[in-house]
């Protein structure tokens, strides 16, 4: 897994936070999910609705990275759900 994978992660977060101000006053994971995540190609549509909860609070995307909701901060934050691959020697 490459660096860039991280970086995407960061970026989705940050984009979520930039749009948070247009989904509703106090906008929670549900106006997230419906608002942004679910509409995003980089988002595990299937896997985060199997997975992530009701509403989701965790993102799944395509790569082994993904996004969880921290409700003190009230924002998303980047986890790693994918195995972690030593590289080769």
């Amino acid at each position: 897994m490459s660096y860039e994978q991280v970086e995407q992660a960061w970026q989705l977060s940050e984009a979520a936070r930039d749009i948070a101000g247009t989904l509703s006053a106090d906008p929670g994971p549900a106006d997230y999910w419906t608002g942004f995540f679910s509409g995003s190609d980089q988002v595990d549509v299937e896997r985060t609705l199997r997975e992530g909860g009701d509403p989701p609070s965790r993102i799944f995307l395509k790569s082994p990275y993904g996004l969880r909701w921290r409700p003190e901060e009230k924002d998303w934050i980047p986890f790693r759900h994918g195995p972690v691959e030593p590289l080769p020697v």
